[in-house]
């Protein structure tokens, strides 16, 4: 079973990293796909070029076992859509079990999404939600598809919905951005690596 998560990585930091790797491991996942966003539709343009976001993910999970990134989206013209992205992992891994990971906020925001009604038929949809938190009343589309046990995601290819609680994480790609720019330290927010790259290549201000 396969894990996708995608963002704009503007830049990758623990908030990203942290849960996904708890659900690397909680799901479990063979593999996880981190795949930068060209065109986020939902929010302003990205400051750091593709190039360089797909740099600082590659930094980023080098040594994580099982992560890789997937640079499909920064090849195709137009805004990133997420189903045209489960639609062109679909054809490559045919009937293997993907797991579209998304945050509460998003899954709130789920029904503005581009071509939103395809997605669950090209993969499981996966919440990771803070502790102890109700996701609440269902959304109709959504009833009759959540599973408790992580196990029978792997027994189909898509269409299940579980909710994964995953250590809270107060870091902001928003926030790092303001801070480098006042020439401010951000250890113990993103990777080291990540930290020299972005210094090296001067991407958000000093």
């Amino acid at each position: 079973m396969i894990g996708i998560f995608g963002g704009a990585f503007d830049p990758i930091h623990y908030g990203h990293l942290r849960p996904t790797q708890e659900a690397m491991q909680r799901l479990p996942l063979a593999e996880l796909r981190l795949i930068p966003a060209a065109r986020p539709p939902h929010r302003p343009p990205p400051v750091a070029s593709p190039a360089q976001r797909l740099a600082m993910v590659e930094l980023a999970i080098r040594g994580l076992p099982g992560f890789r990134s997937d640079e499909r989206e920064l090849q195709r013209a137009g805004p990133s859509y997420t189903v045209l992205t489960l639609e062109s992992l679909r054809t490559e891994l045919h009937d293997t079990p993907l797991c579209l990971l998304i945050g509460a906020d998003q899954f709130q925001s789920f029904e503005s999404w581009h071509r939103w009604q395809e997605i669950p038929d090209l993969a499981h949809l996966v919440v990771l939600s803070r502790p102890g938190t109700a996701p609440g009343a269902l959304p109709a589309w959504a009833r009759g598809r959540e599973c408790a046990d992580f196990h029978e995601l792997h027994t189909v290819p898509a269409g299940r919905l579980a909710f994964l609680p995953v250590s809270p994480q107060d870091i902001s790609a928003t926030r790092i951005r303001a801070a480098l720019a006042r020439g401010e330290r951000t250890q113990g927010l993103l990777p080291e690596a990540v930290s020299r790259y972005i210094e090296t290549n001067r991407i958000y201000g000093r």
